[in-house]
């Protein structure tokens, strides 16, 4: 089997190590195969010897006979209480949409919600003296529409990975389901005829 040597040789300098050095080897069918071969360790003046990692020989796609997940919207909610956090976190959640090639549908910001706390200024007296706290919570819904099951998943893992401090977030999945077969032929076409009565 013939390859072109750039492409060969892309594939080998992606392939390279540190620890092993990679060649060809064909087999009886007319594929190239590329095999490892482990260099030894090196050691250090002091003689203690410096391990690598090696590659492992396990698949890294796997297929299954299962049908993805299919979402019709995905709605994530984040909260928290510094708004040029979450100004900063929704960029950097939209940024990652566009690179996973995810539709972000609508961005918008719901109505901080003011929870406010009125205390005495003094403990016993001066009743008129008061002192006001007040709690600011900011929130930030992003809507993406159209996922697969997979790669919402590996969207919300990053995202999520990724929470800043201090700042809420809450996921809201609509599943898009096939319809069940019961629902799928109208009752009056069916071959069962129905009797009804008629009033009098």
């Amino acid at each position: 089997m013939a390859a072109a040597p750039g492409r060969m040789c892309s594939l080998l300098r992606q392939l390279h190590r540190v620890d092993c050095v990679p060649f060809l080897k064909c087999a009886a069918n007319n594929t190239i195969a590329v095999c490892f071969w482990k260099r030894p360790l090196p050691t250090l003046s002091s003689g203690i010897k410096l391990g690598f990692s090696h590659y492992s020989t396990a698949p890294l796609i796997t297929e299954t006979d299962d049908s993805d997940t299919l979402y019709k919207k995905v709605c994530v909610l984040v909260k928290g209480h510094d708004k040029m956090v979450l100004d900063s976190y929704e960029y950097f959640a939209t940024l990652a949409a566009k690179e996973l090639n995810i539709t972000v549908d609508k961005v918008n910001e719901p109505a901080r919600k003011i929870d406010r706390l009125t205390l005495l200024k003094s403990i016993h007296i001066f009743k008129k003296h008061r002192v006001q706290y007040e709690m600011r919570t900011h929130y930030r819904c992003i809507e993406l529409k159209h996922l697969t099951g997979s790669t919402a998943d590996v969207y919300l893992e990053y995202i999520q990975r990724n929470l800043p401090e201090g700042v809420a977030m809450e996921v809201t999945k609509t599943m898009l389901k096939k319809l069940p077969d019961h629902l799928r032929e109208p009752i009056w076409n069916s071959d069962s005829p129905q009797d009804e009565e008629k009033p009098v």
